[in-house]
Order: structure tokens, then sequence, then C-alpha cells
């Protein structure tokens, strides 16, 4: 069995002089002083609160099957999981990332100065960013725009020419056919991969459709991103399972969090619908509910050489068992890909092939 120390250069040989190779060695090797002599044999993950549900799946189906240890997950949220993730290559770093969005350039370039070059993104599936409620409440169907005008730290005033601090204290502010009830939504922090897919497929949406940044395009990143900070929106956290908990102690509030989440709570929750169109398995596949999303998982190559059961449970993860159409993801949720696209990321997976610099 080869070091970390060995395999980073291995990755790393084609680019650099014999210098920089030396100097890697070192660094590499100082990371692991004080360890065991062989790297440890539990696999660590890190990554979204969406996508570790069924990387745990997976880790447990892969513990019974092979009798290994079950690789340790933790919920981190996307972007503190790349954070982490990207931090460098050695034993006290994790071996994969789950994440709700592609990897950013500025993620991507924060791997590559940490030596961390050789990274394959497996798209798992997709998902719906579900807003959620209580079965007991009203049953709300809404539009991106009053989705933006019920959770926006500022909104247009009244004569549509200026932007003011958002004065909706009820949903019935924003339209007189919606419940007389305050707005009270629980949702993620900025860390999370669904508060990034939430600002860019409802808030940013959302706002697209008002007279005011329609004239002022140039303002739709800025002023449409933060959330009000005065109330109706609520940081849960990164416990999609205390946001769950939250709405059923109060019919009248909302939650965003993965269709996983809202699925495998189908008996105490229902769906939101977004322009007339609830979430569900066909409507995210097909692109007609309008807050789908991908899922993906970013696999650190050279780990595999030295983390004993990588391979074998990269092999697990993307099989058809776990990830094909009657697999037991899909059972808690997961949106699964064709069958051609299933084939392409099996190969990419078990492969190793090195992902392309993202482009934004």
């Amino acid at each position: 069995m080869i070091t970390l120390a060995e395999a980073q250069i291995q990755s790393r040989e084609s680019k650099v002089n014999k210098f920089a190779i030396a100097a890697s060695t070192l660094a590499v090797a100082a990371l692991c002083m004080g360890g065991p002599a062989l790297a440890r044999d539990q696999i660590k993950i890190v990554g979204s609160s969406t996508v570790f549900p069924y990387t745990q799946a997976v880790a447990e189906e892969f513990g019974k099957k092979t009798g290994k240890k079950a690789p340790v997950v933790e919920s981190t949220g996307t972007g503190g999981g790349m954070k982490i993730f990207c931090q460098g290559i050695g034993e006290d770093k994790p071996d994969i990332t789950g994440a709700s969005r592609a990897m950013k350039k500025s993620e991507y370039e924060l791997c590559t100065e940490n030596g961390v070059d050789d990274v394959t993104e497996v798209l798992i599936g997709y998902d719906g960013l579900s807003i959620a409620q209580s079965k007991k409440g009203t049953p709300m169907n809404l539009t991106k725009e009053q989705i933006f005008l019920a959770l926006a730290s500022e909104v247009p005033d009244e004569s549509g020419e200026k932007l003011v601090k958002n004065p909706n204290k009820k949903w019935s502010d924003i339209d007189k056919s919606l419940p007389d009830t305050e707005i009270t939504v629980y949702g993620p922090p900025p860390t999370s991969g669904t508060r990034d897919a939430f600002v860019e497929l409802a808030m940013h949406e959302g706002c697209e459709e008002l007279e005011y940044f329609k004239k002022n395009e140039d303002q739709v990143k800025d002023k449409c991103t933060p959330m009000r900070q005065d109330g109706p929106f609520i940081e849960a956290g990164e416990n999609d399972n205390l946001i769950v908990q939250r709405i059923e102690a109060d019919p009248n509030s909302l939650g965003i969090f993965g269709y996983s989440f809202l699925y495998e709570n189908k008996d105490k929750l229902q769906g939101v619908k977004i322009g007339g169109t609830a979430p569900g398995f066909e409507t995210i596949a097909d692109g007609s509910y309008g807050l789908s999303r991908p899922l993906f998982v970013y696999i650190k190559n050279p780990h595999r050489k030295v983390i004993a059961g990588m391979d074998e449970f990269i092999t697990e993860y993307v099989s058809d068992d776990s990830m094909g159409e009657d697999g037991y993801l899909h059972e808690r949720g997961l949106v699964v890909l064709p069958e051609d696209k299933l084939k392409e990321m099996q190969d990419r997976a078990t492969n190793g092939k090195k992902m392309a610099a993202p482009t934004s």
C-alpha cells in the first residue's frame, strides 16, 4: 500500500518540477506525521445536508455487504463541505464531499492551490428544492414573484421606482388571495447548497418578474440575493429534520429543504405548489417543477490508493442497486438519472475520471 505522499506526487508529476515534487512530499508527510504507519481504514465524507441521507444509506449498505467499517458521514452543508474537502491531501482530510450544486470555480481553485488537483465529479441524480407545509395548514400555491416579495430583504415600493425595506408581514400583504397569516419560513444558512439553489431558482427568478428589476437588471445579483433578517425568514442550520419538527409545531409556517425530506415525511407534510405545480418524482425529472436541481458527489482520487474500501464504496454508490431506477436511493426520494446518463456516471466514477475546471 503506497503512502498519501506518494499518491499526491503521482497526481502532480506531469505538472511540477523535481524541486516542487520534493516540497510536495515534505508537505504531505507533515500532514501525516503522528498518525499510524498505514492510512485509516474508515472513509470520511462531508458535505450537503440534502445529499447526506443518500450517502448515509450507501454507507450503511456498504458496511452490511462488505463487513468493513461504514464510512463516517458528516452534514456540513455544500459550501462548508467544499471548504473542508479542498484543504488538502492527507489522513486528516475527507475523501468525498456531497453537493447540492456544482463545484464553483473559486472552490476548484482552492482545491488546486492545496494540492487537491485530481477530483472526480459524479452527478448522482436530481432533487426538488421543496417548500413544504404541515398537512394541517391551508394548502398554498405560490409564484416565484410572491416568494421573493415574502422573503427578500428589500423590495420595490408601491411606485415601483425605488427599493425599500420589506414591509410584508402577512402572506395577504402580498396578495389578498393568500392566507391572512404571518410569514414564517424556516430555511438553510448561507453555507448550504440548498440556500444557493433557492436564491438562484426562487429569489433571482422571482425578482426578475418585477418591473423594477426588468429596468435594473444589473441590480439582480446584489439586491435579490439577501434574505430578510427581521423575523419572517428564520435560518434553521443544516439540520433539515429540525425544520420538519418546527413546521409540525406551527401549521402556518413553511420550510425549505430537499424533496427527499418532504417525501420521507409525506404523512405529516405537503408540498407547496410553485406556479400551480407540486413537487414530485415526475415533475422534478421533467423540469416542470420550477425548483429542480442536480446533486453531486466529489471524490478525491489520490485517496483511493490508500484509504481501505474506497473503490468498493464508490462502486456501491453508483451501482444499479443504489442509483438505478429501482434502487434504494430512489426509495428515499432521489430522482434517478436516465439510463444513458447513469452509465456515463458509473464509468466516470469507477475509472476516476478527472473533472475539468469549472468556468464559473
